[in-house]
């Protein structure tokens, strides 16, 4: 498999989207790994009586769907995930397809690391278009070695 995205193939404001349906197996799952079975999780019965009428994915899901976005983006070429904050504006439940948008909104260089730092901002919107979660996400990034050799011949 070839390496993902390189810090020296990307500009500010570059877009990157995936969308992903999110299944009940994944609540379940979510569950048992994240050790959190809050009724709202894991209980029907109980979360049909919540503000909610249903059982809701796990914040951590969301935001590791959306996370996993960019380690596929930079598969081979990430040095580091350096931070992540996420915000939680609405539910996700079993049956809901996210959209996941990830912006580059600023790029600094470290040739130190030969690549550098890339800050992005994130929206993860449900098949409705209601925006279920926002984030902001930074990665220290490997220039592609396959770019650099393109660009060292004069063909890239």
């Amino acid at each position: 498999m070839f390496p993902g995205r390189g810090f020296n193939e990307i500009c500010i404001g570059d877009p990157y989207e995936t969308t992903m349906t999110i299944t009940e197996t994944h609540l379940v799952l979510g569950a048992g790994l994240f050790g959190d079975f809050n009724p709202l999780h894991t209980n029907q019965r109980f979360a049909e009586q919540s503000r909610f009428g249903n059982r809701i994915a796990h914040g951590y899901l969301t935001t590791s769907f959306m996370a996993a976005q960019l380690g596929m983006l930079f598969h081979g070429t990430a040095i580091a995930y350096v931070e992540h904050t996420s915000r939680f504006l609405a539910p996700v439940m079993a049956g809901d397809t996210l959209t996941i948008r990830w912006t580059v909104d600023a790029l600094d260089d470290k040739p130190k690391h030969q690549g550098g730092m890339v800050s992005l901002s994130g929206i993860c919107t449900n098949q409705d278009g209601t925006r279920v979660a926002e984030a902001e996400a930074k990665m220290l990034v490997a220039d592609n070695p396959r770019n650099q050799e393109a660009l060292a011949l004069g063909v890239g």
